[in-house]
């Protein structure tokens, strides 16, 4: 926030300059070798009454002094636009428009004053000199200090951290040096962010001034974690579950196609087996239709009939004799696929 005031000092407002204002910044502190913007702004008068005519108001000189009320005449300034002999430490961040904020680089003790600004303009009565001016306080000797974040210091891998240097007072444009292990980092300013932390990332981290390394904060352990062993450990018990799962569920499944291949081959060896005794069948009415005829024909045909009944009756007991056979070997086969099934289960 910025104070607005509009007070009258010597030599700092004529008739009808009503309006004119500078807007300075709250008290600052700062760290002694640190760099201080005091932002500001000024509003000038736009023009003067000189005898019924309006004389327009520019503003043709700016100042920025200490240890003066008014900062005019051979008042010593520590800025002034019609100066070549400025002190460099102090820059000028302004305009003569409205803005006129100051910067102080590699701030000293001595600079700890009050400042004020002036502007000044192509007639006498449209000079002004804000005198409430903004405080300046340097300290020196003061550490740093780091805060977190994380608060503990204790972060897990992948995670993010956000380092903050800090001083006991409020510090305008702090240009910090950060160190891990007392190895310089080619990071700057006041935060410092780590992001996808690794155990590389683990250390004490120090900052400090640019400008005064004395100024070095006090240890900041951070320690980075690797993933909990818990949290892996947890997952395993479900992992292991549905492996075992997936592995009756497939054991099962294997168990109902054999089950159903073995019913399918046994239905159609029972099928072969009808078809069998259909042959049976056929044969004993063949035999039959021998006898019969052997009867009609007489005793010509009779060794005749009984040629056809043993070749009917061979016949019979060959397709017998091999039926039995296969079904035996199927049996054989399906005990022998239903016990590596099982065994594998």
């Amino acid at each position: 926030m910025f104070l607005l005031t509009g007070a009258v000092g010597p030599g700092a407002v004529g008739p009808g300059a009503v309006g004119q204002r500078v807007n300075y910044p709250h008290p600052v502190c700062a760290v002694k070798g640190s760099t201080v913007t005091l932002p500001c702004t000024f509003t000038p008068v736009e023009s003067v009454d000189d005898g019924g005519t309006k004389v327009w108001i520019e503003i043709v000189r700016v100042r920025w002094c200490q240890k003066h009320l008014v900062c005019q005449g051979i008042t010593p300034s520590v800025y002034d636009s019609n100066s070549t002999a400025n002190d460099p430490r102090f820059k000028y961040l302004g305009d003569k428009k409205g803005n006129c904020t100051l910067q102080i680089t590699d701030i000293q003790k001595g600079d700890d004053e009050t400042y004020r600004f002036r502007m000044e303009a192509n007639d006498g009565r449209g000079h002004w000199t804000e005198q409430s001016g903004v405080s300046v306080s340097v300290i020196d000797g003061v550490r740093m200090k780091i805060s977190s974040s994380s608060g503990d210091g204790q972060v897990r891998t992948g995670e993010r951290v956000t380092l903050f240097c800090t001083a006991l007072c409020t510090i305008h444009q702090l240009k910090v040096t950060w160190f891990r292990d007392d190895h310089a980092l080619s990071e700057s300013g006041p935060a410092l962010q780590l992001s996808s932390l690794t155990a590389k990332d683990s250390g004490n981290y120090t900052c400090g001034l640019k400008s005064r390394t004395g100024t070095r904060s006090l240890p900041y352990s951070l320690h980075v974690e690797a993933g909990e062993e818990g949290g892996d450990d947890g997952d395993l018990p479900l992992i292991v579950g549905v492996g075992a799962g997936a592995g009756i569920l497939l054991v099962l499944i294997a168990l109902i196609t054999v089950v159903c291949f073995i019913k399918r081959r046994r239905s159609a060896a029972a099928g072969d087996d009808r078809r069998a005794e259909g042959g049976e069948e056929d044969q004993e009415y063949v035999y039959s239709s021998v006898l019969q005829a052997d009867v009609e024909g007489g005793g010509r045909r009779q060794e005749s009939s009984r040629a056809v009944e043993e070749v009917s009756y061979a016949s019979v007991q060959f397709k017998h004799k091999n039926q039995n056979q296969a079904r035996a070997a199927q049996e054989a086969e399906d005990a022998t696929i239903y016990s590596s099934v099982a065994s594998r289960g």
